[in-house]
């Protein structure tokens, strides 16, 4: 009998860097613009914290 341990790899999207943050003009911004750039901003962080999750897990389940 032979044993082999299985080391889990971590996703190749959770090693993808996080987006930057959304560039914004160098004026006031009006109050459409503020909650567009906020939302894309969000929806960046919400899928970067996803696949670091991932590979947090991952890297978790050896033993």
């Amino acid at each position: 009998m032979k044993l082999e341990l299985m080391w889990p790899t971590v996703p190749a999207a959770a090693t993808e860097p996080c987006a930057d943050p959304v560039s914004v003009p160098d004026r006031d911004l009006t109050e459409r613009e503020t909650v567009s750039y906020w939302g894309r901003d969000r929806a960046s962080l919400k899928t970067c914290e996803g696949r670091r999750r991932v590979a947090v897990d991952a890297i978790k389940e050896r033993p």
